[in-house]
């Protein structure tokens, strides 16, 4: 027996047109190029979304035909996000700051046929235009006033482009388990390899990341992704905000901590999510220039851990509360949230807090697995630690055109490549990646927490451990670490404040000091470069 309710299919156009009928005025506020801002609102973008769906349309674009973006957070990317979708084909969100190699495969993989893009990144797509045979237009994020004088690309203005198009438009209905958008991930060794979302994983991830234990999100709220559209759909907040009907703030190109601050207090920004490095950049300029954050009551850290000091900082200086999560592209982003359980809350202090800086606990509809070194569930003891599964509906089941072959276990069980523990509490913590786990003598060393320790030392602005060959132990722990400017810390120094904090076999064999560290392009720290780098630091030091 059935039960007896309607059967509508959970579309993303579903959520624009809420937004459009509910949340109407809601401003979507964006950083151009130029530095102006625009302002418009979800009527706006919903009604321009469908003018881009039926001038796609009119193109022959098919259902789940794949449409490339090369782009920054606008509003006009943001419609490209429902009007792609919408219409049933395939929004490919591509990473400018990747290698030119990567992004001239990954467009060749997708096989898109469109390439939307930034004006200030035509530079890129002429580079990689002769190894991209599938495009057939390419289509420039602006106004024909604005266009770029290309010799190479015959070019098309987006505001020419879907101008007059979309009255009488109707968002079409088909099934929800259909291909909604391509995310590649930015992995530091191959070819990145492509997750596929559906448009019912899109909205099942979305209806519980806006709840109160995840994001919390409500219409009053203003919300401003630093995470970029095309890592991860920006952390799913392009979903997010119009389901809720809240504000949206887009930063564009402009990613340096003033143009940040700027766009955080004037729009009064209660809600912002990004990489710790957007945090500590931000936190730096505050320093600097003696300014607060009034309207911001929390910020969302993901990627890598957020150092304890930095949340600190934010908690007791600016009353921002960080909050840690955990998630990758390949599970929409969001697996677990490092929020209040009723337990904890009820915890000493000190003891809540030291929770609270782990990744999180599990929101409905996401399982987690910690196994032994033997395969076997692991015991939530918070000590035993070992690779992390996950598997739910906003899980990814394998990759893009079977590359990786099959990723999944006999169970469903889906490899995070991640290390971690979990706690009595149901709180997991990210000990390492697999690969940046440091095996030293059989016992394995957190690169992470060590790192953590070391950037509550107040001169000390960025750090990385990575294992170095050692001939008695296999590998040891190696420290990176870049000062905050005017400091000059010693080795001796950094290991001494260290000891009082960690076990003596996990202390670091040796202190490096250096200008930058290399990151990612989704800003993570790039540890296989520092792997290779200082691989043989420790025999190379001793002959």
């Amino acid at each position: 027996m059935y039960g007896l309710m309607q059967d509508h299919p959970l579309l993303i156009s579903g959520l624009i047109k809420h937004a459009a009928a509910n949340h109407g005025r809601r401003e979507v506020v964006s950083r151009l190029g130029d530095g102006s801002i625009h302002r418009t609102d979800y009527a706006s973008v919903e009604r321009r979304a469908r003018a881009l769906a039926e001038k796609l349309q009119s193109l022959g674009i098919g259902h789940g035909e794949r449409i490339a973006t090369l782009a920054w957070n606008t509003y006009r990317h943001l419609e490209c996000f429902y009007g792609v979708s919408g219409m049933g084909a395939v929004l490919h969100t591509v990473n400018p700051r990747l290698f030119r190699e990567q992004i001239a495969y990954i467009i060749r993989h997708a096989e898109d046929r469109l390439l939307i893009f930034d004006a200030d990144l035509l530079n890129i797509v002429e580079s990689v235009a002769d190894e991209i045979p599938s495009v057939e237009h390419f289509v420039v994020l602006c106004t024909r006033e604005a266009l770029p004088a290309s010799t190479r690309l015959k070019l098309v203005a987006y505001e020419d482009w879907i101008n007059g198009r979309g009255d009488d438009y109707h968002w079409p209905s088909f099934d929800e388990r259909s291909a909604s958008s391509l995310c590649y991930t930015s992995g530091t060794t191959g070819n990145p390899k492509g997750v596929l979302y559906s448009h019912r994983s899109t909205l099942l991830h979305a209806l519980v990341t806006v709840q109160a234990d995840v994001f919390a999100l409500t219409s009053v709220d203003s919300v401003m992704p630093v995470a970029p559209m095309f890592h991860a759909n920006a952390w799913s907040l392009p979903y997010c905000c119009p389901m809720v009907g809240a504000k949206m703030v887009l930063p564009g190109n402009r990613m340096d901590a003033k143009s940040l601050y700027e766009m955080l207090s004037q729009e009064a920004v209660t809600f912002s999510v990004g990489v710790p490095t957007i945090w500590t950049m931000i936190q730096g300029y505050l320093q600097e220039t003696a300014s607060s954050l009034p309207d911001l009551s929390r910020c969302l850290v993901a990627g890598t851990a957020m150092p304890p000091a930095i949340r600190e900082t934010f908690k007791t200086k600016y009353g921002v509360t960080a909050v840690h999560a955990w998630g990758m592209t390949e599970t929409s982003p969001i697996g677990t949230m490092s929020t209040l359980s009723a337990e904890v809350a009820a915890l000493p202090e000190a003891q809540r807090t030291e929770q609270l800086l782990k990744q999180g606990r599990v929101p409905y509809g996401v399982e987690i697995q910690v196994r032994n070194s033997q395969g076997q569930t692991a015991p939530h003891d918070g000590q035993t630690f070992g690779p992390l599964m996950v598997r739910g509906p906003w899980v990814a089941s394998g990759y893009f055109k079977g590359d990786g072959g099959a990723v999944l276990d006999a169970d469903g069980w889906f490899p995070t490549g991640d290390v971690a523990t979990w706690d009595k509490y149901g709180f997991m913590k990210i000990t390492d990646r697999t690969k940046d786990v440091i095996k030293s003598g059989g016992e394995w060393i957190s690169s992470i927490d060590v790192e953590n320790a070391v950037m509550s030392h107040p001169a000390v602005k960025l750090a990385a451990t990575v294992a170095a060959f050692h001939p008695k132990w296999d590998e040891r722990p190696v420290l990176v670490v870049v000062p905050v400017e005017g400091a000059a810390p010693t080795k001796e120094q950094i290991l001494e404040f260290l000891a009082a904090r960690m076990a003596k076999w996990w202390l670091p064999d040796d202190v490096i000091f250096v200008l930058e560290l290399p990151v990612t392009a989704t800003g993570k720290i790039l540890k296989a470069r520092l792997r290779e780098q200082y691989w043989h630091h420790l025999h190379d030091a001793s002959s």
